[in-house]
């Protein structure tokens, strides 16, 4: 029995024509030959470099600062009058 909740499947069918909207099982399958995959993977394949060239791509970074580096940046933040980052960004645009 398939324990998969209904949410984490697609409806997915093949088309009888290959269009910009859909592929034929044939194409699907020469595809999937191609890579050296199945068709489900040929698919995810085929999702992710969509994905990958249509959303925004961040690179990883090691999380959050550390208790460390924030005292680093605040030890070499010129000290003086305390300005917030928005008023230097538009005083520096001026000059």
């Amino acid at each position: 029995m398939n324990t998969r909740a209904a949410a984490d499947q697609i409806a997915f069918r093949y088309r009888t024509v290959d269009s910009a909207t859909g592929v034929t099982r044939e194409t699907a399958k020469r595809v999937a030959e191609r890579l050296g995959v199945d068709e489900t993977q040929a698919i995810h394949i085929a999702l992710h470099t969509m994905a990958v060239k249509l959303l925004p791509q961040y690179e990883a970074d090691e999380g959050p600062l550390t208790a460390a580096q924030v005292r680093q940046i605040k030890k070499r933040v010129p000290q003086g009058k305390k300005r917030s980052v928005r008023s230097s960004l538009f005083e520096a645009e001026l000059a």
